[in-house]
């Protein structure tokens, strides 16, 4: 969590960031942006080239609807932190958003779908909203605007913190360690047939 810091005030766009394909869900989150009238910046590689062609590049203004490209560590906490709200309206059942999580380390709330991992990373209306449709999502973007930043902070610092990893990675070894030794004396200690 070091490396993503708390970003304060609440940026004045709505981000998109992910790679550009209709699994992440890149024309919804245009859609939500052009609903509410708050522009949208996207950025992440272009996966599927046919869906970018046919359904995301011509609704890009440079303007309402901005695409940045790929960011790297250089600018990702300033560009995730200083969004107003990151949207995550995934249509698969994704293992884990990392996006997710480094947005809300910088204060950002997020608007996601409740699939995949979502429901554990997610609190709904403390660090953001679970939405099921574009309708939903374009409501959520004022609630959103309404969470306190240093909430969102710390609702994944407590979670996603690595040094709590660790100890709980650790925690986990000593157990499989007793496991194995339980399991080890039971064998000796068991009465040959």
């Amino acid at each position: 969590m070091q490396e993503f810091e708390l970003i304060p005030t609440r940026g004045e766009y709505l981000l998109y960031f992910g790679r550009i394909h209709p699994e992440k869900g890149t024309v919804e989150a245009i859609d939500v942006a052009v609903r509410v009238g708050v522009p949208l910046t996207i950025a992440g590689i272009i996966q599927d080239e046919g869906y970018s062609t046919r359904f995301v590049k011509p609704r890009l203004d440079g303007e309402q609807i901005r695409y940045i490209g790929p960011v790297g560590p250089d600018r990702r906490v300033s560009l995730l932190g200083g969004a107003m709200a990151l949207l995550h309206l995934v249509n698969f059942d994704e293992p884990f958003g990392f996006s997710v999580v480094e947005a809300m380390a910088c204060g950002t709330p997020v608007i996601v779908r409740p699939r995949g991992s979502m429901p554990e990373i997610v609190r709904d209306g403390e660090n953001g909203f679970f939405v099921r449709s574009v309708a939903q999502a374009v409501d959520a973007v004022p609630a959103a605007q309404a969470i306190d930043r240093m909430v969102v902070r710390r609702s994944v610092e407590r979670r996603f913190d690595s040094n709590r990893m660790v100890d709980d990675y650790i925690a986990v070894y000593h157990r499989v360690v007793e496991l194995h030794r339980a399991r080890r004396l039971r064998r000796v200690a068991a009465p040959a047939t």
